[in-house]
């Protein structure tokens, strides 16, 4: 007889659910214990021993763990930086397909990258997880759905719009030249547009909704309107839909169409979404859409780490999870793994008085390390000089560069350290807006740039940028565009295009320094290196105009500056160099700088932490080792032809 259905060596179960501890079946002749003194020693006996390794939950703090087994629906788990949110949804799914509380041919995993989608559907892989897990961003799933709609009752697949300035651009240049030269670029009002359709706001209510919440417009509201209204009547005229609309449609379609909405929560039966603090009024539309009347919900995210405010998400259904899902719980995971006690300490410091819910200060795990530390310099280039120093220092010291990397506001600080770098011949892997200047398509670009202006001399930089945006059509135009605002922004009224080219001509000359192994020192902004971590990490450029940025004017916007700060400063494993420059050189001009009205906080925590203490002369003879064996890098290619001329 076996109790309960229960086979031998299989985990004891009770009433159909998994016993709190693990027990393990044998049978009594096995066993020199008081059972086998039973009249009949083949009858099976339920044996206490050691409770059995469980691989996904062993290795969990109670917090941790208490998130995984949880059985409440809707759940929240608030992760902080660094206390293992990834692991904590992957186990919490994986855990549940094993318990039989979730199947794995209906869990949808969302999330807000490619790349978090792929680790997920890794990780889960390398969990044994059954079934074959669904995972993707809001926009790549909504598509999927609606292409699947389209198929199932023989209609045309929606034709998606990659680019909205393909029909922008030419609304705005029918205006007249003079009236596109003054807007603020195509591409502006393109992110004007995203913003209000991701805030459920409609051409109509848009100058109520920008006036609602105090927000910083390129152009008048009333003219970014209009171009809205007439936008969307040419989009629907061309039979086209943008990515939003792509999110707007499917909760269209599974709102109005019972027998459509019965197949989606059919196959969509246990939701799972990352990162949730990012998420739009449209993407909680469409999660609402999703769910119906089933309350299988788990969300993951931070308050503390809300940083897209800008362009439409809104943590409140985060920070209020039981107000916005009645009847839920929230769980907080409350220690950092990631970083050492005095780095917690420094990004915490960072948040002020935000709000952030439920969400707890997290306990550092690791034992204590280096003081972080907060320096000004005379200038910029005195300060990328610096960096790059102390990077080379930490590359001789044992620190590989791939574990290294600099952070800083904009993209347009990044030149200045690529050139530092170069100079003192550290290898690098820039951003996004070095790589791409290289690019043959992105020098066709400049060229074409220089052509217009040659043609229109005085032409200021910002009308060129409006006419090439509605002119040109190639993916890197998004990205060119973007570099154009941030330079304009540095610049104002000295900007012109030969500046512009300079500025992207250094980047792009350096943008292939990394060693032979294709690592290097990580050159990012704040916004970008969300989701990573290094062992060393300079947060650069703690000023006054950059930190908080400039146009941060409301409450609510130096608030999400607060968060970016934090989101910087909680990269760090090891050590964390803050800086500042006492003055800041343009293309054509110097400017006096202030320091952040942020470092205040951080100093008195970084003065105040705890540091480890290692015996000097035991340091020194761990340096002399690591510099004995240390070969400098090779300089850089171009570097290398400049000396031998």
């Amino acid at each position: 007889m076996q109790p309960l259905g229960a086979r031998e060596g299989k985990p004891f179960e009770c009433a159909g659910r998994r016993a709190p501890r693990r027990f393990e079946l044998r049978r009594s002749e096995d066993y020199s214990g008081p059972f086998s003194r039973l009249p009949s020693a083949s009858v099976a006996a339920a044996v206490y021993r050691r409770p059995v390794p469980d691989a996904l939950l062993d290795d969990l703090d109670a917090h941790q763990r208490a998130a995984v087994v949880s059985t409440a629906a809707p759940l929240a788990i608030i992760a902080p930086a660094g206390s293992g949110k990834t692991r904590v949804l992957t186990r919490r799914v994986a855990y549940r397909v094993r318990e039989g509380t979730a199947d794995g041919r209906h869990v949808l995993a969302v999330t807000f990258t490619r790349r978090a989608a792929g680790e997920l559907v890794a990780r889960l892989g390398a969990l044994g997880t059954e079934g074959p897990i669904s995972a993707g961003t809001f926009h790549a799933i909504a598509l999927a759905q609606l292409r699947r709609f389209a198929a199932e009752r023989n209609r045309e697949a929606p034709r998606v719009l990659e680019r909205k300035a393909r029909v922008l651009g030419p609304l705005m240049t029918s205006r007249g030249r003079e009236a596109a030269a003054a807007a603020a670029g195509v591409s502006d009002v393109a992110a004007e547009i995203e913003w209000a359709k991701a805030r459920l706001v409609a051409p109509e209510r848009y100058e109520l909704a920008v006036r609602a919440v105090g927000r910083r417009v390129p152009r008048p509201a009333a003219q970014i309107a209009e171009l809205y209204a007439r936008y969307e009547v040419e989009k629907r005229r061309r039979h086209l839909v943008d990515f939003d609309d792509v999110l707007r449609t499917t909760a269209d379609l599974i709102e109005g169409d019972e027998t459509l909405a019965a197949l989606v929560r059919f196959r969509v039966r246990h939701l799972f979404v990352d990162e949730f603090q990012d998420a739009t009024p449209l993407q909680l539309r469409v999660v609402r859409a999703w769910l119906g009347e089933s309350r299988d919900l788990t969300v993951v995210g931070d308050p503390a780490q809300a940083i897209y405010g800008f362009a439409g998400a809104d943590a409140a259904p985060l920070v209020e999870f039981e107000r916005a899902f009645p009847g839920s719980e929230t769980i907080a995971l409350t220690r950092n793994y990631r970083s050492t006690p005095a780095i917690v300490g420094v990004a915490e410091a960072a948040l002020g008085s935000v709000e952030t819910g439920a969400r707890e200060r997290p306990a550092a795990v690791r034992p204590d390390g280096a003081r972080p530390l907060i320096v000004a310099y005379p200038d910029a280039e005195a300060e990328a000089a610096a960096i790059a120093d102390a990077c080379w220092r930490a590359y001789a010291d044992g620190v590989p560069w791939s574990h290294m990397a600099v952070l800083f506001r904009t993209n347009a600080q990044s030149a200045g350290f690529e050139a530092a770098f170069a100079r003192r011949g550290v290898p690098f892997r820039a951003g996004d807006a070095s790589r791409f200047a290289a690019r043959p398509e992105v020098r066709a670009m400049l060229d074409w740039l220089h052509r217009a202006s040659a043609e229109q001399p005085g032409r200021p930089l910002a009308h060129l940028l409006a006419d090439f945006a509605a002119d040109l059509d190639a993916p890197a135009t998004e990205e060119l565009l973007e570099q154009g605002r941030e330079y304009l922004a540095v610049e104002g009224d000295g900007a012109d295009i030969a500046g512009f080219a300079t500025w992207l001509d250094v980047a792009g000359a350096s943008a292939d320094t990394a060693d032979a192994s294709g690592s290097g020192v990580q050159l990012v902004t704040f916004h970008r290196a969300k989701g990573l971590e290094w062992d060393l990490v300079f947060v650069t450029g703690l000023e006054r105009g950059l930190v908080p940025i400039a146009w941060a004017t409301t409450p609510e916007a130096r608030a999400e500056e607060r968060r970016l700060l934090h989101v910087a400063l909680s990269r760090a494993r090891d050590e964390l160099r803050c800086s500042w420059a006492r003055s800041r050189a343009g293309a054509r001009r110097t400017a006096s700088r202030e320091p952040s009205p942020f470092l205040g906080a951080l100093e008195h925590e970084a003065v105040a932490a705890r540091v480890e203490t290692r015996p000097a002369l035991d340091h020194l003879a761990e340096l002399r080792t690591t510099l004995a064996a240390a070969s400098p890098p090779a300089p850089p290619v171009h570097r290398a032809r400049r000396l031998r001329r």
